[in-house]
This record gives structure tokens, C-alpha cells and sequence, in this order.
């Protein structure tokens, strides 16, 4: 075995929790049940790199090249600094000896950028509430996040094997 750094075992805690979020998300998709799509994330991405933040409508802003393979980098590179974040606050011990708590405390405070930055840049408003079912988009965020906090500790658990 070998070791990996704090600096590398963070990226793989990230990496690994955005992995299961997207199984999770794929498992959803195959049962019919709407998704999204991170071409729109890699849209509005683009967009800002040209200075516009907000949009009345992401799907009727103006497609960017490569779009779709900016979301998915967005998306990884967003669940990265999740569990930077959550490394922060816990310390490298938490990635030695991970714990359910923090990981999924770390993942549903996670829905905050959703909600409140993300869906109203896009056109959604505040916690999805100018699309026709708010509530259900929000418990849909809220349980997305939560997997996502399991990904994290999943991850972390796959980690603390190849840390020093």
C-alpha cells in the first residue's frame, strides 16, 4: 500500500463521495425520475466566465461549447471542495478514523449552495420556488445532498486504508 498525502486523500474523498452521488442520481434516472442535467450547470459556468451570473431561464440561455463536459468538471471539482471543507473542519483524523455524523451533517449543509445560489442564478428562484413544484425539488436537493454525505464518509472509510 501506499500512502497518500492530506492534500490527496482529501481529492479522493471528494472525488469518491461524487461518485456514489452520481449512482445515486443515475439509479433515479433509470427508474424515471428527472435528474437535471450538467450541461445547464456547465452553461451557467460558461456564462460567468463571460460575466453573466444570473439567468431567467438556464435552459434558454445561450448554449456554450462544451458545455456538458464543463458541468461534470464543475460538479467533481464543487464536490472536492465539499470535502476540503469538511477535512477543514475535522481535521485529517476524521479522514483516519471517519465518522457517519460529520460526513453527513457536511452533506446536507451542502444543499445551501443548490438552493440558495444555484437554482436562483439559474432562473429557479430562492429554494426552487418559480418551478411548478418547489417542495419536491427541494426534498429531491435535500435527499441528493444527504447521499452525497454518505459518499463522503463511503469514501473516506476507502481512504483511511491508504493514509499514513
Amino acid at each position: 500500500m501506499f500512502p497518500l498525502s492530506p492534500w490527496a486523500a482529501t481529492v479522493v474523498v471528494g472525488i469518491g463521495a461524487t461518485a456514489v452521488l452520481d449512482l445515486w442520481l443515475w439509479g433515479l434516472k433509470r427508474l424515471g425520475m428527472p435528474t437535471g442535467s450538467f450541461a445547464l450547470v456547465g452553461r451557467w459556468a460558461a456564462h460567468m466566465a463571460n460575466g453573466r451570473f444570473r439567468h431567467p431561464a438556464i435552459t434558454r440561455a445561450e448554449p456554450m461549447r462544451h458545455e456538458l463536459a464543463l458541468g461534470w468538471a464543475v460538479h467533481y471539482a464543487v464536490g472536492i471542495a465539499f470535502a476540503a471543507a469538511l477535512v477543514a473542519w475535522q481535521g485529517m483524523a476524521w479522514v483516519h478514523t471517519p465518522r457517519l455524523g460529520p460526513a453527513l451533517l457536511t452533506g446536507v449543509a451542502t444543499v445551501a449552495l443548490p438552493l440558495c445560489v444555484m437554482q436562483p442564478a439559474m432562473g429557479q428562484g430562492l429554494a426552487a420556488s418559480r418551478t411548478p413544484t418547489p417542495l419536491k425539488n427541494v426534498a429531491r436537493s435535500v435527499a441528493n445532498h444527504t447521499v452525497f454525505g454518505v459518499g463522503l464518509y463511503l469514501a473516506a472509510v476507502l481512504a483511511s486504508h491508504f493514509t499514513g
